[in-house]
């Protein structure tokens, strides 16, 4: 089962120690084991340390990364472990873009509109002919609406 892409054990009421050759399925994208009975360390292995926490809740005897509960004889660092996943780091650089890109994008047309006479004339005209023409539309369409719902 190295090739395993997908394991979904959660509620089955599962119990006993998470088995040491789970590290060796290297494919592993998603794996989920919550709300069993299960105990003891989470097998050491960069694959089961980069799922989220949420995917070993409701265990309450397991212990070890990426679980919130040290297991006994864990020596304690005073520091507690930073877990970010990928799709974080990509969330926080997708809106960092967006923001910069808005603040671009807003100031450009901003002073184009404030620096050039003929350009903001010709953007003023075209918002109210724009306005003009939703409001017949709107005006037109509810007025069929009505004769039809008469008829």
């Amino acid at each position: 089962m190295t090739e395993l892409l997908t394991l979904n054990l959660s509620r089955n009421m599962f119990s006993g120690k998470i088995p040491p050759s789970m590290s060796d399925m290297h494919s592993l994208n998603d794996l989920d084991v919550s709300f069993n009975n299960l105990s003891g360390r989470v097998p050491s292995s960069t694959q089961l340390q980069s799922f989220e926490p949420a995917r070993f809740t409701g265990n309450a005897g397991l212990c070890g990364l990426p679980t919130i509960k040290k297991c006994p004889g864990d020596e304690d660092l005073g520091v507690p472990p930073v877990v970010k996943s990928e799709s974080d780091e990509l969330q926080r650089w997708f809106y960092v873009g967006g923001a910069t890109g808005f603040a671009t994008g807003f100031w450009i047309v901003c002073s184009a509109l404030l620096l050039n006479r003929r350009g903001r004339r010709a953007f003023f005209h075209f918002h109210d002919s724009v306005k003009d023409w939703v409001y017949v539309t709107v005006v037109v369409f509810i007025a069929k609406w009505r004769r039809v719902v008469r008829a």
